[in-house]
């Protein structure tokens, strides 16, 4: 078993799932440095994915850590619209109007 391939995906969901926490408290700087936690991550997968291969068994542990780490990422942006809207706002100069 290549562990170490799997050791990455399982760090990666980690972070995601860490991401979503921060995300679901409204700690947005946290979210903003796990992600470039998670952009080193892959980036490291990625070098290391070129000389190794997951065998069946693998695979499909990284199939159920790939579904987990989609869907924290599917919450994370349903989280992250509203503050992307309003950072627009913000950038555009544009007022935030009270409801």
């Amino acid at each position: 078993m290549n562990s170490a391939l799997l050791n990455y995906y399982e760090a990666i969901e980690q972070a995601s799932h860490e991401m979503l926490e921060a995300a679901r408290t409204g700690n947005w700087d946290h979210v903003v440095k796990l992600e470039g936690a998670c952009a080193l991550l892959i980036s490291q997968l990625k070098h290391a994915a070129v000389d190794h291969k997951l065998g069946p068994e693998e695979a499909k542990i990284k199939s159920r850590i790939m579904q987990r780490i989609l869907l924290n990422d599917a919450e994370l942006r349903h989280l992250a619209e509203p503050w992307l809207e309003d950072l627009d706002d913000l950038l555009a100069g544009r007022p935030k109007t009270l409801h």
